[in-house]
């Protein structure tokens, strides 16, 4: 794997339905209500929308992301990414006793091209950045789901 690639997992244990934790997921305009470093989404023609992302490092992500796959059955929500970062992402949401595991994973190509300098010296600081984003999200959707 080169320099500028990088993939992702996380799971995520929450306390609520399948289907409701679905239903937040798929309306990524709302993220910026429960997660901190998601700054904007705006929607654009069809399933697409930019965003722009944030977390502890000083620097902003920008991305438009669009729709490959949304499979509620199956709990699946997949995007393809373009931008700052290129490839793509899936929430696969099952049932886990009276809650749900969310399972996050993600390969993209950073495509910034200061982040693409810095990658050899910060790649271990960019992933623990992404680690705290994840955790951040973790939290703020659970305190979204506990309040109805």
């Amino acid at each position: 794997m080169d320099r500028d690639h990088y993939r992702f997992h996380s799971v995520w244990e929450l306390p609520a339905d399948p289907a409701a934790v679905f239903a937040v997921l798929e309306r990524a305009a709302d993220y910026p209500r429960w997660w901190p470093q998601v700054r904007a989404v705006r929607p654009l023609a069809g399933d697409a929308a930019a965003a722009r992302i944030r977390s502890v490092l000083p620097y902003e992500i920008r991305v438009t992301a669009r729709a490959r796959r949304r499979d509620p059955a199956a709990g699946v929500l997949e995007l393809g990414m373009t931008g700052d970062l290129a490839g793509w992402a899936r929430w696969t949401v099952l049932a886990h006793g009276a809650g749900t595991r969310v399972l996050f994973d993600q390969e993209v190509e950073v495509r910034r091209p200061l982040l693409r300098r810095l990658a050899p010296l910060c790649r271990p600081a960019l992933r623990a950045n992404h680690a705290l984003m994840m955790r951040a999200g973790r939290r703020g959707l659970t305190e979204l789901l506990r309040s109805g």
